[in-house]
């Protein structure tokens, strides 16, 4: 029988799915099998319904070798898992001869353990374990969670925290969930046999497909110790967010209540002597935390370099007494041992760091009103990491609907640590970058409209002149709005205002559940949505209750944020534009993102508003629109107002 087709794959796929074929999708998939084949790496940029899912998948699965797919958010893997894979698996079946599995991994404290559902949660002021069911009160939200989840823990086949609905609060979570430095290890463990994280993992090991995250992904590359099964191809989803979310997994944190509590979880488990020390220590560095002002420390202050130095002395003759010393008090030693070592080797870590001063490092000072003071320490840049880690022994291919910035991929290249595309070397990945375009019509379904009479926003204050214009936008558009914004404050006193002046209902961000308040935002074509981050990319609205998304200003990262600043002045000392590479491309990053909520069907039609005139008038202007769909572009106000009026009025005739 002669080997099937790609074509002939890919059409079995698209009609199991229900889908359409397209040009873009075909061009991908080739690209993709010629990467997988050749053993080398492809960036490839395919916009909202191209259908980049099953690009990827058919030739991952015709390859017939094991693959990793790693995505950012957790609706893609389960649509993954739930839906494109089980019906690309069972149309690909008869042409394949063969039937690939398909499994699921994330990071162990997403699984519910058996053990502290059991034995109970290690306790810190008090000997062994207290039972969390029984000192939450039935009656409070805490206790109803966890009743729940014991009912839950009968009947869930995964223990995955994702199949529990409706969810439950971290608190609750974290009373029956651990970490994987806390975990006993399966062979320890009394419920070892039958627990749900080892259980995924062997899944995981006899698949052909492994759907995880970015942060597992970040976890495997960085520490060492694989977590992934070894794997020939590496597909990258959402691949805009891979530098954040590693970055996130490579930052290291301390804060006074975090080193009580490990004080507190190793006090009846080592020495007098080495239980004090620790004490001594934390409340040394908690003295330094309270005057701790936020901002980047160039050089760490010699008053917080002694308290750290003396933490990390003291949590290293700590982890060295754990292992020898037996309190007969403590009960499930083994768990209590588990826990406090885990929680010092990460003190230990951290406060090493900081005091070795690494250039490669930044560290800086946090200030939260809820939780107070912390100290940082991040990774300047981690394309290095990258580098190395991701690209050296398999196919890498990364895939998002932005990763084409001003024009090319060379940006987010660099920031992968990928040389520019083309460069030769012995020590160089190869890679490729394709722009598969969209299905849709940008030019004739969305208007790109940049309000240029504006005054330049500064860094803080009110805008007047933003608002009003705001609000006309919005009566034009009959709601229909998804308000954009680059500060929560910002949100905020746009919605007061608005609520004030229209008779529409202005949803914001933080008064709802993120799912509750897109949902409602969907149901009600006259509702607003206004919000920050996690609406620049997390909104998948198609139809007309999105036909206006309005952008308040160009989100450049805050000038006082550490990381940011660090990275934008080791590009300018290594004679590079820090601006341009730093800012300018998050930005651009984000816009592309936010922009994308507008058209995200084929019948879709509408306007992104950005209310800063910057992005008409400065030199980056014209790489920041370079990164944004094709929209036709206009600076006329009256040109917006009169477009979202008429497109208004077609939506409210198509609904009578």
């Amino acid at each position: 029988m002669t080997k099937p087709s790609l074509p002939e794959l890919l059409h079995a796929a698209v009609t199991a799915v229900g889908g359409t074929e397209r040009p873009g999708q075909a061009a991908m998939a080739e690209a993709v099998a010629e990467a997988v084949d050749a053993n080398s790496h492809l960036l490839v940029q395919a916009g909202t319904g191209t259908g980049k899912s099953l690009g990827y998948l058919v030739p991952a699965l015709a390859h017939g070798e094991r693959v990793v797919v790693a995505t950012a958010t957790l609706a893609l893997q389960r649509q993954l898992v739930e839906r494109d894979l089980p019906r690309t698996v069972d149309a690909l079946h008869p042409l394949l001869r063969r039937r690939p599995q398909f499994a699921m991994l994330k990071g162990r404290s997403n699984y519910l353990c058996l053990h502290r559902l059991h034995e109970g949660v290690p306790q810190e002021e008090e000997e062994g374990l207290f039972d969390q069911f029984e000192a939450a009160a039935p009656s409070s939200k805490l206790g109803q969670d966890l009743l729940r989840l014991r009912d839950w823990s009968d009947e869930t086949e995964s223990g995955d925290r994702d199949d529990l609905t409706p969810g439950v609060s971290d608190r609750a979570w974290a009373q029956i969930s651990v970490s994987s430095r806390e975990c006993l290890g399966a062979s320890k463990c009394a419920y070892g046999p039958e627990c749900f994280a080892e259980m995924a993992r062997e899944r995981a090991k006899l698949a052909d497909v492994v759907v995880t995250n970015h942060a597992l992904l970040a976890i495997d590359a960085i520490e060492g110790a694989p977590v992934l099964p070894q794997h020939e191809v590496l597909i990258v989803d959402e691949a805009h967010e891979l530098v954040s979310r590693v970055t996130g997994v490579a930052t290291g944190e301390l804060t006074p209540g975090q080193v009580n509590r490990a004080v507190r979880r190793a006090a009846k488990l080592v020495n007098e002597k080495a239980a004090d020390a620790l004490q001594t220590a934390s409340e040394g560095f908690e003295r330094v935390m309270e005057l701790a002002l936020p901002g980047r420390l160039e050089e760490v202050p010699e008053d917080l370099g002694y308290a750290l130095m003396a933490l990390r002395d003291a949590a290293r003759t700590v982890i060295s007494a754990l292992g020898s010393t037996r309190d007969k008090s403590v009960q499930d030693e083994d768990a209590v041992r588990k826990q406090a070592l885990a929680s010092v080797e990460t003190i230990h870590g951290v406060a090493e760091r900081i005091t070795q001063g690494s250039e490669y490092d930044v560290v800086w000072y946090e200030r939260h009103d809820r939780f107070g003071a912390s100290v940082r320490v991040a990774p300047l840049s981690v394309s290095g990491l990258l580098r190395e880690k991701l690209f050296a022994d398999r196919s890498v291919v990364l895939t998002s609907a932005t990763l084409k910035l001003g024009g090319d991929f060379n940006g987010v290249g660099a920031s992968l640590g990928l040389a520019p595309e083309g460069t030769a070397g012995d020590d160089i990945p190869q890679w490729k970058g394709l722009d598969v375009g969209s299905p849709f019509d940008y030019p004739r379904q969305g208007i790109l409209y940049v309000a240029r009479h504006l005054a330049t926003p500064g860094r803080e204050g009110s805008r007047t002149d933003m608002l009003d214009e705001l609000s006309e936008l919005v009566e034009a558009a009959g709601g229909r709005t998804l308000g954009l914004f680059s500060s929560m404050r910002a949100a905020q006193a746009a919605a007061e205002e608005l609520r004030g002046r229209l008779d529409k209902p202005i949803l914001l961000q933080g008064e709802e559940t993120l799912g509750e308040l897109i949902k409602n935002f969907a149901a009600d074509p006259e509702t607003c949505l206004f919000g920050t981050l996690s609406l620049w990319q997390g909104v998948d609205v198609p139809g007309a209750s999105c036909q206006l998304v309005i952008m308040d200003r160009i989100p450049f990262p805050r000038p006082d944020d550490p990381l940011m600043s660090a990275r934008q002045k080791a590009v300018e000392e290594a004679g590079g534009n820090g601006f341009m590479a730093v800012a300018a491309t998050h930005a651009a990053l984000l816009m592309a993102q936010g922009a994308g909520r507008l058209v995200r069907a084929t019948g879709d039609k509408g306007v992104v508003a950005v209310l800063d005139p910057r992005l008409a008038n400065a030199r980056y202007g014209s790489y920041l629109r370079a990164s944004l769909p094709d929209f036709w572009y206009t600076t006329d106000r009256n040109q917006a107002r009169r477009s979202l009026a008429a497109i208004d009025a077609a939506a409210k005739a198509e609904e009578q």
